[in-house]
Order: structure tokens, then C-alpha cells, then sequence
């Protein structure tokens, strides 16, 4: 199975709610990734609330055209449940 999310909904202080294709949800804080010249622009928060699910990448985006693999979503969740690698 290729991992994407189902579900993209921006919350207050660079966090995302994430819905996965394997059935795991959660949010993700994403204050640490928000770096270079794509995902500084995130530090906004009127822009970082643009994150929605992407229709054809299957993944989160934003309006400026920024975007993050499900795959790298999914394990940063995982890390900070505090969750192994599988």
C-alpha cells in the first residue's frame, strides 16, 4: 500500500491533524520543519492555515505551492508520540 493522507486540517501553532490511508491520525507540530525558502513562508500563520489535502498528491500543500511527503508526516507523527520506527 503507497501511504497518504485522507484527511489535512490545519490547527493553531504550526500543527496539522493528519488522516492516513492506513487508518493512523493524529497531529504533527511542525514549528522545527519550517525552514528554507519554500517553508519559511509558513512561519506565517494566515498562510500556514492554507494546508489542505491535496487532490491529486494525496498529501498536505499549501497555497505558496509548499508541500511534505506523507511519508515524512507520518514518521514525524510517530516521533513525537514518541513511537519507534517500525
Amino acid at each position: 500500500m503507497i501511504l497518504h493522507t485522507t484527511e489535512v486540517r490545519p490547527l493553531p501553532g504550526y500543527r496539522l491533524f493528519l488522516r492516513f490511508n492506513n487508518g493512523a491520525a493524529g497531529e504533527v507540530d511542525l514549528s522545527a520543519e519550517l525552514e528554507g525558502e519554500v517553508f519559511e513562508a509558513l512561519r506565517d500563520p494566515v498562510l500556514f492555515a492554507t494546508a489542505e489535502q491535496h487532490p491529486i498528491m494525496r498529501t498536505a500543500a499549501w497555497a505558496n505551492g509548499a508541500d511534505l511527503a506523507p511519508e515524512f508526516l507520518f514518521e514525524l507523527m510517530k516521533a513525537q508520540r514518541g513511537e519507534r520506527a517500525a
